[in-house]
């Protein structure tokens, strides 16, 4: 496990997080700490949930060479024409509803680069001030997932825990209302000075962006997609039946616009398969060196079990990675009962902001960041991820009771 965390810290790269999981999985194999059952049994439960990441990633990339997301921008630029609060509020809006709606990845991958490109277009001198707390906007807008599908760990640790779409949605939508509340209050306050800004944008708009015919026909398919989880959850059925499809049908009709499948691949994080693969297996050999039995018996000792699940969640998944700590809590919890699931889940949805190797997402951030050439001191990721994550983690952890 510090073989992979080290090498996604200290590599710069995109492909860092995967070949440390790889490596620490090598690691761990010659050393005899996992096995080639293991390999198995992870290949077994991660298949079905990686065919909807990435159907999920496929489909966003194929609405983004349509133009869909490109037409955010539109959407956004007349509220920088007023005091810069209105234009900083629409984003963590729409960057929140992308990621409830697609995925976390999708908000972050897709939505940051829009965003940071109109700054600089509308606010042609001031925009140095404000990208910091615009990506910051983007970022943790894609907190507590609502729907399994938002986060692709979500949806690991549920299919193995055998907790549906239906029962995920109706514990999780409140909790995660309270968490964006929450989140979007602090994020405001810490950024206060910056927001404070009363003057109107004076460079020009972006162009507004028509979508054509296949670009609706993507949007239709993703929308029914989407619509169709709890269906198939009545029919105890898992999402890849559809979003497979869907995710075929929205290439095929990007293809058609002209779209280069290069175009579209290079859209879908690839590296996130080997990764989830990579912590499953480190994740397991973790459990047996005796890591989900000290965590079960700390959690049997404890005379609040579910505020210390989200708590330990969050703050391993920040020195640890969210996807290796919850899938050490998806086998420490087996039998508990489902709240302290999603007890672990929204610990482990929070607890990355607090550190950049805390999630796949934040690191891909970061490496979206670098690509605009905007400079983050870790000591600001630190300080705001703290601010932010303190005050949301415990409100959406009262929810997530109060619910239970």
């Amino acid at each position: 496990m510090g073989l992979a965390l080290v090498t996604s810290i200290a590599w710069r790269s995109a492909w860092a997080p995967a070949i440390g999981a790889l490596a620490g999985v090598a690691v761990a194999l010659v050393g005899g700490a996992a096995g080639r059952d293991d390999l198995a049994h992870a290949l077994s439960d991660v298949w079905r949930p990686l065919i909807v990441i990435v159907a999920v990633m496929a489909t966003s990339a194929c609405a983004a060479e349509l133009g869909v997301f490109a037409r955010l921008a539109s959407w956004i630029e007349p509220y920088t024409r007023g005091p810069v609060r209105h234009a900083f509020r629409v984003t963590f809006l729409i960057s929140a509803v992308t990621a409830a709606v697609l995925s976390n990845d999708a908000a972050i991958l897709l939505v940051t680069p829009v965003v940071l490109d109109l700054l600089r277009a509308v606010y042609p001198k001031r925009n140095p001030k404000f990208v910091v707390p615009f990506a910051f906007a983007t970022f943790v807008a894609a907190g507590v997932a609502p729907l399994p599908t938002g986060n692709p760990m979500n949806l690991v640790v549920t299919a193995r825990a055998g907790i549906d779409f239906h029962a995920y949605a109706i514990h999780m939508i409140p909790v995660a209302i309270a968490g964006w509340a929450a989140a979007y209050a602090a994020l405001a306050w810490c950024f206060r000075g910056v927001l404070a800004d009363e003057a109107p944008a004076l460079g020009a708009a972006p162009p507004v962006v028509r979508l054509g015919r296949p670009a609706r026909i993507v949007l239709a398919v993703t929308a029914a997609s989407i619509a169709s989880y709890p269906v198939l959850a009545l029919g105890g059925l898992r999402p890849w039946v559809v979003a497979a499809p869907a995710a075929i049908i929205a290439v095929t009709v990007a293809r058609t616009a002209g779209v280069p499948l290069r175009r579209v691949a290079a859209g879908v994080s690839w590296e996130l398969v080997p990764f989830v693969f990579g912590v499953l297996v480190l994740a397991t050999a973790l459990a047996r060196a005796g890591a989900t039995s000290a965590l079960a018996g700390l959690y049997a000792a404890s005379p609040a079990p579910l505020p210390t699940v989200g708590g330990v969640a969050a703050v391993g998944s920040a020195l640890a990675n969210n996807h290796s700590v919850a899938l050490v809590h998806s086998i420490a919890l087996a039998g508990a009962p489902d709240r302290l699931i999603y007890a672990a889940l929204v610990g482990g949805d929070l607890g990355p902001r607090l550190l950049p190797i805390g999630s796949l997402a934040g690191l891909l951030w970061l490496h979206a960041l670098r690509r605009a050439d905007v400079h983050l001191p870790l000591g600001t990721f630190v300080r705001v991820g703290a601010v932010v994550t303190i005050p949301s983690l415990a409100i959406s952890l009262a929810v997530l009771w109060l619910v239970t």
